[in-house]
Order: C-alpha cells, then structure tokens, then sequence
C-alpha cells in the first residue's frame, strides 16, 4: 500500500477477490491479528490460516465494504487507522444471507516505499444490552 490510509479499501478489495496471497501481502511477517470472535493469531501464514477455510465454504460468496474512519500517524513510519466494515454474507453461509458491521483498528508500518499492516482488530458491533447484532446507519 502507498499510502497507510489505503489499507481499507486494500482488505476489502482481497476479501472481495478471496485471494488470500493478496491479502497475505497486506501484513508484515509477524502481523498480529483478531477477529470479531475474539479469535488471535500471529504472523501472515496463521492470520492467511485463519482466512482461507472460511473463504471456500461460508464466505464463498460473502463481500465486504469497507470505509475510512481516520488516520492517525503518532510517529514517523506508523498509522493507526479506524474504517467501518460491512460484511454481506450470502446463501452460501448457514445462517443465510446477511450483514454483519464491525469497526476495524490497525496498526500500520512503513518499510521502504509501502505500508503493511502491523496489528489488526476487528469487532463486532452489538447492543450492549441484549447482545444483538446491530447495524449501523450509512
């Protein structure tokens, strides 16, 4: 990535395209990363790992969009980067087709002329009352 800013529409586009060497890219080597289930995994091999079952059976034909929130850079070489996701799962994932909102936080390092993801969360967006799913207003 050129710019730390271009990491969300970066993961959508390799989510998207459910190429997990595409998204592999994303990452520098030891790469933290943690799903919206809680699920922490280490380094591009766990973190492609984690992706690839899913995108063969039931985000087959999922598709993600994703929107920058902000970029902050607290020193030079790193961003820290918030954008909105939503994932649209479709007939192929048991529950049937739906939408899922989650709200991503990223660290993000320079090296040389391109930017990686460092560290990668993603939570889901719930009512904290009831612990329902909840979608935002776009």
């Amino acid at each position: 990535m050129q710019r730390p800013e271009h990491a969300p529409k970066a993961f959508e586009a390799a989510w998207n395209a459910h190429d997990m060497s595409q998204l592999g890219a994303l990452f520098e080597a030891d790469a933290t990363f943690v799903n919206r289930f809680g699920h922490y995994v280490k380094g591009v091999a766990e973190i492609v790992a984690l992706h690839a079952p899913i995108h063969q059976t039931i985000y087959i034909d999922s598709t993600l969009r994703n929107e920058l929130i902000d970029c902050v850079a607290p020193s030079e070489g790193v961003s820290i980067v918030h954008f909105w996701s939503r994932l649209h799962a479709g007939p192929a994932h048991p529950a049937g087709p739906h939408d899922v909102d989650t709200l991503v936080l990223a660290v993000l390092t320079r090296r040389g002329d391109g930017w990686r993801i460092k560290a990668l969360e993603n939570v889901t967006l719930t009512n904290p009352r009831t612990g329902e799913i909840v979608l935002r207003r776009c």
